[in-house]
Protein backbone atom coordinates (compact mmCIF):
# COMPACT_ATOMS: atom_id res chain seq x y z
CA UNK A 1 0.00 0.00 0.00
CA UNK A 2 1.44 3.38 -0.92
CA UNK A 3 1.46 6.10 1.71
CA UNK A 4 -0.24 9.54 2.08
CA UNK A 5 2.68 10.95 2.93
CA UNK A 6 4.28 9.31 -0.05
CA UNK A 7 1.67 10.11 -2.77
CA UNK A 8 1.90 14.02 -1.83
CA UNK A 9 5.76 14.36 -2.16
CA UNK A 10 5.55 12.86 -5.23
CA UNK A 11 2.38 14.75 -6.52
CA UNK A 12 4.27 18.09 -5.27
CA UNK A 13 7.17 17.40 -6.87
CA UNK A 14 6.11 16.71 -10.18
CA UNK A 15 6.66 12.69 -10.57
CA UNK A 16 3.32 12.02 -10.87
CA UNK A 17 -0.05 13.78 -11.71
CA UNK A 18 -3.03 13.94 -9.42
CA UNK A 19 -5.20 12.99 -12.13
CA UNK A 20 -3.17 9.95 -12.60
CA UNK A 21 -3.10 8.90 -9.20
CA UNK A 22 -7.16 9.46 -9.07
CA UNK A 23 -7.74 7.48 -11.69
CA UNK A 24 -5.36 4.83 -10.36
CA UNK A 25 -7.95 4.67 -6.94
CA UNK A 26 -11.03 5.01 -9.03
CA UNK A 27 -9.66 2.04 -11.09
CA UNK A 28 -8.59 0.51 -7.54
CA UNK A 29 -12.77 0.72 -6.45
CA UNK A 30 -13.49 -1.16 -9.43
CA UNK A 31 -11.25 -3.80 -8.77
CA UNK A 32 -12.55 -4.44 -5.09
CA UNK A 33 -16.26 -3.89 -5.36
CA UNK A 34 -18.68 -4.68 -5.22
CA UNK A 35 -16.86 -8.32 -3.63
CA UNK A 36 -15.74 -5.93 -0.34
CA UNK A 37 -18.47 -3.94 -0.23
CA UNK A 38 -16.86 -0.89 1.18
CA UNK A 39 -17.83 2.07 -1.19
CA UNK A 40 -21.31 3.34 -1.61
CA UNK A 41 -21.10 6.09 -4.15
CA UNK A 42 -17.70 5.96 -6.54
CA UNK A 43 -17.23 9.69 -6.86
CA UNK A 44 -15.25 10.12 -10.36
CA UNK A 45 -16.32 13.56 -12.05
CA UNK A 46 -15.87 14.72 -8.46
CA UNK A 47 -12.31 13.25 -7.77
CA UNK A 48 -10.79 14.58 -11.56
CA UNK A 49 -11.98 17.86 -10.83
CA UNK A 50 -10.51 17.73 -7.56
CA UNK A 51 -7.08 16.56 -8.47
CA UNK A 52 -6.99 18.50 -11.72
CA UNK A 53 -6.87 21.79 -8.91
CA UNK A 54 -3.86 19.97 -7.46
CA UNK A 55 -2.34 19.67 -10.83
CA UNK A 56 -3.03 23.18 -11.44
CA UNK A 57 -1.55 24.23 -8.32
CA UNK A 58 1.81 22.53 -9.02
CA UNK A 59 1.75 23.66 -12.39
CA UNK A 60 1.70 27.28 -11.47
CA UNK A 61 4.48 26.90 -8.74
CA UNK A 62 1.86 27.31 -6.16
CA UNK A 63 1.77 25.00 -2.69
CA UNK A 64 -1.14 22.54 -2.97
CA UNK A 65 -1.37 21.40 0.21
CA UNK A 66 0.40 18.81 2.32
CA UNK A 67 -1.80 16.01 0.89
CA UNK A 68 -1.44 17.01 -2.11
CA UNK A 69 -3.54 14.57 -4.76
CA UNK A 70 -3.90 12.15 -1.70
CA UNK A 71 -7.00 9.48 -2.84
CA UNK A 72 -9.24 9.19 0.22
CA UNK A 73 -13.14 8.31 1.32
CA UNK A 74 -15.66 9.22 3.77
CA UNK A 75 -18.16 7.22 5.79
CA UNK A 76 -21.71 7.29 4.24
CA UNK A 77 -22.43 10.04 7.14
CA UNK A 78 -20.80 13.46 5.79
CA UNK A 79 -22.03 15.90 4.35
CA UNK A 80 -20.82 15.97 -0.06
CA UNK A 81 -22.02 18.94 -1.65
CA UNK A 82 -25.17 17.67 -4.11
CA UNK A 83 -25.51 14.43 -2.91
CA UNK A 84 -28.15 13.34 -0.10
CA UNK A 85 -26.83 12.34 3.04
CA UNK A 86 -27.96 9.02 4.22
CA UNK A 87 -26.35 7.53 6.78
CA UNK A 88 -26.32 4.00 5.26
CA UNK A 89 -29.68 4.06 5.31
CA UNK A 90 -32.72 3.87 2.76
CA UNK A 91 -34.82 5.96 4.18
CA UNK A 92 -32.90 9.47 3.24
CA UNK A 93 -31.95 8.30 -0.18
CA UNK A 94 -34.06 10.84 -2.13
CA UNK A 95 -33.35 13.46 1.04
CA UNK A 96 -32.21 17.00 -1.01
CA UNK A 97 -28.52 16.51 -1.57
CA UNK A 98 -26.28 18.65 0.82
CA UNK A 99 -25.61 22.28 0.12
CA UNK A 100 -22.10 22.31 1.41
CA UNK A 101 -19.45 19.61 2.42
CA UNK A 102 -18.66 18.87 5.98
CA UNK A 103 -16.13 20.79 7.54
CA UNK A 104 -13.70 18.19 7.89
CA UNK A 105 -14.21 17.37 4.01
CA UNK A 106 -13.12 20.50 3.67
CA UNK A 107 -10.08 20.94 5.63
CA UNK A 108 -9.42 17.48 3.56
CA UNK A 109 -9.71 19.37 0.59
CA UNK A 110 -7.83 22.93 1.10
CA UNK A 111 -5.05 20.05 2.29
CA UNK A 112 -4.65 19.03 -1.67
CA UNK A 113 -6.80 15.97 -0.59
CA UNK A 114 -8.68 13.96 -3.44
CA UNK A 115 -12.50 12.74 -2.49
CA UNK A 116 -13.10 9.31 -4.71
CA UNK A 117 -15.81 7.41 -2.48
CA UNK A 118 -18.53 7.55 0.44
CA UNK A 119 -17.77 3.99 2.31
CA UNK A 120 -20.48 1.66 3.84
CA UNK A 121 -21.26 1.74 7.87
CA UNK A 122 -24.03 0.21 9.73
CA UNK A 123 -27.41 2.21 9.52
CA UNK A 124 -27.41 5.22 11.33
CA UNK A 125 -23.59 3.87 12.85
CA UNK A 126 -25.37 2.20 15.45
CA UNK A 127 -23.40 -1.31 15.36
CA UNK A 128 -19.84 -2.37 15.27
CA UNK A 129 -20.11 -4.52 12.53
CA UNK A 130 -20.76 -2.67 8.90
CA UNK A 131 -23.75 -5.19 8.43
CA UNK A 132 -25.81 -3.48 6.31
CA UNK A 133 -29.39 -3.78 4.99
CA UNK A 134 -28.84 -1.60 1.84
CA UNK A 135 -25.77 -1.72 0.96
CA UNK A 136 -24.70 -5.39 2.54
CA UNK A 137 -22.29 -6.53 4.81
CA UNK A 138 -18.46 -4.94 4.14
CA UNK A 139 -15.98 -7.66 4.39
CA UNK A 140 -12.22 -7.87 5.73
CA UNK A 141 -9.30 -7.56 3.15
CA UNK A 142 -7.54 -9.94 5.64
CA UNK A 143 -9.98 -12.27 5.75
CA UNK A 144 -13.06 -11.93 3.48
CA UNK A 145 -15.24 -14.17 5.41
CA UNK A 146 -15.13 -11.83 8.31
CA UNK A 147 -16.39 -8.88 9.48
CA UNK A 148 -14.39 -5.38 8.89
CA UNK A 149 -16.14 -4.07 12.02
CA UNK A 150 -18.12 -1.32 12.13
CA UNK A 151 -19.67 1.41 12.38
CA UNK A 152 -17.26 2.66 10.16
CA UNK A 153 -16.11 -0.71 8.78
CA UNK A 154 -16.22 0.72 4.78
CA UNK A 155 -13.56 3.48 5.73
CA UNK A 156 -11.73 0.83 7.07
CA UNK A 157 -12.05 -1.90 4.59
CA UNK A 158 -11.27 0.50 1.74
CA UNK A 159 -7.64 1.63 3.57
CA UNK A 160 -6.67 -2.26 4.57
CA UNK A 161 -7.56 -3.37 0.54
CA UNK A 162 -5.19 -0.80 -0.37
CA UNK A 163 -7.92 1.06 -2.35
CA UNK A 164 -6.96 4.49 -1.12
CA UNK A 165 -4.60 5.41 1.82
CA UNK A 166 -6.73 7.47 4.27
CA UNK A 167 -10.44 7.65 5.29
CA UNK A 168 -12.34 9.04 7.20
CA UNK A 169 -15.26 7.90 9.79
CA UNK A 170 -17.05 8.39 12.67
CA UNK A 171 -16.53 7.45 16.76
CA UNK A 172 -19.25 7.48 19.31
CA UNK A 173 -18.26 4.02 21.17
CA UNK A 174 -15.66 2.59 19.55
CA UNK A 175 -16.60 3.14 15.57
CA UNK A 176 -13.17 4.15 14.38
CA UNK A 177 -11.47 1.65 16.81
CA UNK A 178 -13.08 -1.32 16.33
CA UNK A 179 -12.52 -1.61 12.64
CA UNK A 180 -9.10 -0.83 12.82
CA UNK A 181 -7.99 -3.44 15.20
CA UNK A 182 -10.08 -5.83 13.24
CA UNK A 183 -8.41 -4.56 9.69
CA UNK A 184 -4.58 -4.29 11.25
CA UNK A 185 -4.88 -0.50 10.69
CA UNK A 186 -4.35 2.99 12.70
CA UNK A 187 -7.67 4.56 13.71
CA UNK A 188 -8.04 7.27 15.87
CA UNK A 189 -11.01 8.87 18.14
CA UNK A 190 -9.73 12.47 19.27
CA UNK A 191 -10.86 14.26 22.39
CA UNK A 192 -14.62 14.68 22.24
CA UNK A 193 -15.34 17.82 20.46
CA UNK A 194 -11.88 18.51 19.14
CA UNK A 195 -12.71 18.30 15.74
CA UNK A 196 -15.73 19.80 14.22
CA UNK A 197 -18.91 17.80 13.56
CA UNK A 198 -20.75 20.31 11.34
CA UNK A 199 -21.90 18.32 8.44
CA UNK A 200 -21.84 14.84 9.62
CA UNK A 201 -24.99 12.75 10.37
CA UNK A 202 -25.21 12.61 14.25
CA UNK A 203 -25.82 9.62 16.17
CA UNK A 204 -25.66 10.55 20.01
CA UNK A 205 -23.98 13.99 20.39
CA UNK A 206 -22.59 13.21 23.82
CA UNK A 207 -19.79 10.95 22.40
CA UNK A 208 -19.76 11.34 18.26
CA UNK A 209 -16.40 12.24 17.09
CA UNK A 210 -14.84 12.56 13.75
CA UNK A 211 -12.06 10.16 13.30
CA UNK A 212 -9.52 9.05 10.46
CA UNK A 213 -7.80 6.05 9.39
CA UNK A 214 -4.51 5.36 8.27
CA UNK A 215 -1.77 2.77 7.53
CA UNK A 216 0.96 3.88 9.42
CA UNK A 217 1.80 6.35 12.29
CA UNK A 218 3.19 8.98 9.76
CA UNK A 219 -0.01 8.95 7.82
CA UNK A 220 -2.24 9.16 11.07
CA UNK A 221 0.29 12.36 11.91
CA UNK A 222 -0.66 14.06 8.87
CA UNK A 223 -4.00 14.09 8.43
CA UNK A 224 -4.20 14.79 12.15
CA UNK A 225 -1.96 18.05 11.09
CA UNK A 226 -4.42 18.78 8.62
CA UNK A 227 -7.84 17.98 10.58
CA UNK A 228 -7.01 20.04 13.87
CA UNK A 229 -4.41 22.27 12.74
CA UNK A 230 -1.97 20.86 15.40
CA UNK A 231 1.71 20.03 14.96
CA UNK A 232 2.70 16.31 16.62
CA UNK A 233 6.13 17.90 17.02
CA UNK A 234 8.66 16.54 19.82
CA UNK A 235 8.15 15.63 23.41
CA UNK A 236 9.91 13.73 26.57
CA UNK A 237 9.20 10.04 26.18
CA UNK A 238 5.89 9.44 27.13
CA UNK A 239 4.91 8.35 31.12
CA UNK A 240 3.15 5.12 30.73
CA UNK A 241 0.16 3.06 32.51
CA UNK A 242 -1.68 -0.28 31.79
CA UNK A 243 -5.32 -0.22 32.26
CA UNK A 244 -6.45 -3.23 34.33
CA UNK A 245 -9.34 -4.62 35.74
CA UNK A 246 -11.91 -5.34 33.11
CA UNK A 247 -9.56 -4.06 30.66
CA UNK A 248 -7.53 -7.92 31.21
CA UNK A 249 -10.58 -9.83 30.80
CA UNK A 250 -11.89 -10.64 27.55
CA UNK A 251 -8.83 -10.12 25.49
CA UNK A 252 -6.68 -11.66 23.14
CA UNK A 253 -3.55 -13.09 24.78
CA UNK A 254 -1.63 -11.49 22.19
CA UNK A 255 -3.07 -8.06 22.96
CA UNK A 256 -1.89 -8.68 26.65
CA UNK A 257 1.64 -9.77 26.16
CA UNK A 258 2.08 -6.93 23.64
CA UNK A 259 0.85 -4.19 26.33
CA UNK A 260 3.43 -5.78 28.90
CA UNK A 261 5.95 -5.31 26.58
CA UNK A 262 5.34 -1.84 25.44
CA UNK A 263 4.74 -0.70 28.61
CA UNK A 264 7.49 -3.00 30.79
CA UNK A 265 6.89 -2.36 34.39
CA UNK A 266 4.03 0.60 33.95
CA UNK A 267 1.78 0.47 36.81
CA UNK A 268 -1.27 -1.11 36.74
CA UNK A 269 -4.69 1.42 36.77
CA UNK A 270 -8.40 0.35 36.86
CA UNK A 271 -10.74 2.88 36.10
CA UNK A 272 -13.20 3.33 38.52
CA UNK A 273 -16.91 1.57 38.06
CA UNK A 274 -16.07 0.42 34.54
CA UNK A 275 -19.22 -1.92 34.78
CA UNK A 276 -21.12 1.50 35.14
CA UNK A 277 -20.01 3.64 33.06
CA UNK A 278 -20.31 0.85 29.81
CA UNK A 279 -24.12 0.81 31.28
CA UNK A 280 -24.27 4.53 31.52
CA UNK A 281 -22.94 4.69 28.20
CA UNK A 282 -25.23 2.52 26.36
CA UNK A 283 -28.33 4.77 28.05
CA UNK A 284 -27.35 7.96 27.23
CA UNK A 285 -26.36 6.64 23.04
CA UNK A 286 -29.57 4.86 23.53
CA UNK A 287 -31.90 7.93 24.80
CA UNK A 288 -30.02 10.21 22.02
CA UNK A 289 -30.19 7.82 18.79
CA UNK A 290 -33.97 7.19 19.83
CA UNK A 291 -34.64 10.95 20.42
CA UNK A 292 -33.12 11.60 17.50
CA UNK A 293 -35.31 9.47 15.34
CA UNK A 294 -38.49 9.31 16.73
CA UNK A 295 -40.25 11.19 14.34
CA UNK A 296 -39.02 9.14 11.38
CA UNK A 297 -39.87 6.02 13.48
CA UNK A 298 -43.31 7.02 13.67
CA UNK A 299 -43.40 7.72 10.07
CA UNK A 300 -42.07 4.49 8.68
CA UNK A 301 -40.56 2.77 11.36
CA UNK A 302 -40.52 -0.50 8.33
CA UNK A 303 -38.26 1.86 6.46
CA UNK A 304 -35.37 1.33 9.01
CA UNK A 305 -33.29 -2.03 9.01
CA UNK A 306 -34.59 -4.19 11.33
CA UNK A 307 -32.11 -4.60 13.59
CA UNK A 308 -31.59 -0.48 13.65
CA UNK A 309 -34.87 0.13 14.27
CA UNK A 310 -35.78 -2.14 17.25
CA UNK A 311 -32.53 -0.42 19.30
CA UNK A 312 -33.71 2.48 18.53
CA UNK A 313 -37.51 2.30 19.40
CA UNK A 314 -36.19 1.00 22.74
CA UNK A 315 -34.02 4.04 22.75
CA UNK A 316 -37.14 6.20 22.37
CA UNK A 317 -39.02 4.39 25.26
CA UNK A 318 -36.18 5.30 27.85
CA UNK A 319 -37.54 7.41 30.54
CA UNK A 320 -36.08 11.30 30.62
CA UNK A 321 -34.72 10.30 34.43
CA UNK A 322 -32.48 7.36 33.56
CA UNK A 323 -31.50 9.57 31.45
CA UNK A 324 -30.29 12.60 33.38
CA UNK A 325 -29.04 10.29 35.84
CA UNK A 326 -26.62 8.73 33.02
CA UNK A 327 -25.48 12.12 32.39
CA UNK A 328 -24.62 12.83 35.53
CA UNK A 329 -22.84 10.15 36.33
CA UNK A 330 -20.81 10.56 33.44
CA UNK A 331 -19.75 13.67 34.81
CA UNK A 332 -18.80 12.23 38.14
CA UNK A 333 -17.03 9.57 36.33
CA UNK A 334 -15.20 12.06 33.97
CA UNK A 335 -13.54 13.81 36.86
CA UNK A 336 -12.63 10.52 38.49
CA UNK A 337 -10.47 9.26 35.54
CA UNK A 338 -9.22 12.81 34.78
CA UNK A 339 -7.22 12.30 38.27
CA UNK A 340 -6.30 8.63 37.82
CA UNK A 341 -4.63 9.44 34.70
CA UNK A 342 -3.16 13.27 35.57
CA UNK A 343 0.30 11.82 35.66
CA UNK A 344 0.40 9.18 32.64
CA UNK A 345 0.36 10.20 29.02
CA UNK A 346 -0.19 7.31 27.55
CA UNK A 347 -2.40 4.30 28.95
CA UNK A 348 -2.47 0.75 27.16
CA UNK A 349 -5.50 -1.23 26.76
CA UNK A 350 -7.18 -3.25 24.10
CA UNK A 351 -9.17 -2.23 21.53
CA UNK A 352 -11.20 -5.56 20.80
CA UNK A 353 -11.78 -8.17 22.77
CA UNK A 354 -10.70 -10.89 19.93
CA UNK A 355 -10.13 -10.80 16.34
CA UNK A 356 -12.46 -10.48 13.31
CA UNK A 357 -15.78 -12.67 14.09
CA UNK A 358 -17.38 -14.40 10.68
CA UNK A 359 -19.64 -13.07 8.93
CA UNK A 360 -22.05 -16.49 9.16
CA UNK A 361 -21.37 -16.38 12.69
CA UNK A 362 -21.61 -12.56 13.74
CA UNK A 363 -21.04 -13.68 17.79
CA UNK A 364 -18.10 -13.07 20.71
CA UNK A 365 -17.51 -14.39 23.67
CA UNK A 366 -17.61 -12.07 26.80
CA UNK A 367 -17.20 -13.70 29.88
CA UNK A 368 -17.46 -17.17 28.81
CA UNK A 369 -21.04 -16.33 26.82
CA UNK A 370 -21.91 -15.91 23.23
CA UNK A 371 -23.16 -12.44 22.46
CA UNK A 372 -23.59 -10.61 19.25
CA UNK A 373 -20.49 -8.86 17.95
CA UNK A 374 -22.60 -6.20 16.63
CA UNK A 375 -23.33 -4.83 19.92
CA UNK A 376 -20.52 -5.67 22.37
CA UNK A 377 -17.38 -5.28 19.90
CA UNK A 378 -16.30 -1.67 21.64
CA UNK A 379 -16.68 -4.01 25.32
CA UNK A 380 -13.09 -1.75 26.13
CA UNK A 381 -13.82 1.34 23.64
CA UNK A 382 -17.24 2.48 24.58
CA UNK A 383 -15.65 3.40 28.75
CA UNK A 384 -13.09 5.40 27.04
CA UNK A 385 -15.63 7.31 24.96
CA UNK A 386 -17.84 7.55 27.91
CA UNK A 387 -14.95 9.30 29.63
CA UNK A 388 -14.22 11.68 26.86
CA UNK A 389 -10.45 10.85 26.43
CA UNK A 390 -8.21 10.77 23.45
CA UNK A 391 -7.73 6.94 22.00
CA UNK A 392 -5.53 5.42 19.15
CA UNK A 393 -6.22 2.06 18.12
CA UNK A 394 -3.05 0.95 16.66
CA UNK A 395 -2.15 -2.65 14.62
CA UNK A 396 0.07 -5.27 16.59
CA UNK A 397 2.81 -6.72 13.97
CA UNK A 398 1.22 -9.66 13.00
CA UNK A 399 3.07 -12.17 11.22
CA UNK A 400 2.37 -15.85 9.74
CA UNK A 401 -0.88 -14.67 8.57
CA UNK A 402 -2.69 -14.12 11.66
CA UNK A 403 -5.83 -12.21 11.66
CA UNK A 404 -4.86 -8.31 13.01
CA UNK A 405 -5.63 -7.34 16.49
CA UNK A 406 -4.66 -4.06 17.95
CA UNK A 407 -4.54 -1.78 21.11
CA UNK A 408 -5.56 1.56 22.20
CA UNK A 409 -3.08 4.08 23.36
CA UNK A 410 -5.16 6.37 25.70
CA UNK A 411 -4.31 9.81 26.52
CA UNK A 412 -5.22 12.63 28.58
CA UNK A 413 -7.70 15.22 27.22
CA UNK A 414 -6.38 16.92 24.27
CA UNK A 415 -3.07 14.50 24.31
CA UNK A 416 -3.29 13.27 20.77
CA UNK A 417 0.17 14.30 20.28
CA UNK A 418 1.89 12.35 22.56
CA UNK A 419 -0.15 9.10 21.44
CA UNK A 420 1.07 9.64 18.04
CA UNK A 421 4.50 10.13 19.15
CA UNK A 422 4.41 7.07 21.07
CA UNK A 423 2.71 5.05 17.94
CA UNK A 424 5.57 6.44 15.33
CA UNK A 425 8.38 5.42 18.05
CA UNK A 426 6.93 1.82 18.57
CA UNK A 427 6.12 1.23 14.87
CA UNK A 428 9.80 1.89 14.06
CA UNK A 429 10.81 -0.61 16.84
CA UNK A 430 8.82 -3.07 15.05
CA UNK A 431 6.64 -3.86 17.69
CA UNK A 432 3.06 -2.31 15.96
CA UNK A 433 2.84 -1.49 12.43
CA UNK A 434 -0.02 -2.50 9.45
CA UNK A 435 0.40 -5.51 8.06
CA UNK A 436 -1.14 -6.19 4.68
CA UNK A 437 -3.55 -8.67 3.54
CA UNK A 438 -3.35 -12.20 1.78
CA UNK A 439 -5.70 -10.72 -0.68
CA UNK A 440 -4.00 -8.69 -3.05
CA UNK A 441 -3.60 -4.92 -2.74
CA UNK A 442 -5.87 -3.36 -5.09
CA UNK A 443 -4.62 -0.21 -4.57
CA UNK A 444 -0.77 -0.47 -5.27
CA UNK A 445 0.57 2.40 -6.99
CA UNK A 446 3.92 0.89 -7.93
Amino acid sequence: MRRAGEIAAAVRAGAVSAREVALRALAAIDAAEPALCAVTRRLGERALAEADAVDAAVAAGRDPGPLAGVPYGVKDLFDVAGLPTTAGSALYADAPPAARDAEAVRRMQAAGAVLVATLNMDEFAYGFATINARHGTTRNPHAPERLAGGSSGGSAAAVAAGVVPLALGSDTNGSVRVPASLTGLYGLKPTHGALPMAGVFPFAASFDDVGPFAGSAADMALVWTVLAGQDVGTGAPPRLARLGGRFRENADADQIAAIDALAAGAPLLELPDIARARSAAFVITAYEGGALHRDALARDAMAFDPAVRDRLIAGALLPRELYDAACAFRDAFRAAVDALIADHDVLLAPATPCVAPRIDDPFITIDGRRVPARADLGIHTQPISFAGLPSLAVPLRRVGGALPIGVQLIGRRGGEAALLRAAAAWEDSGLIGATAPVIEDVGEWA
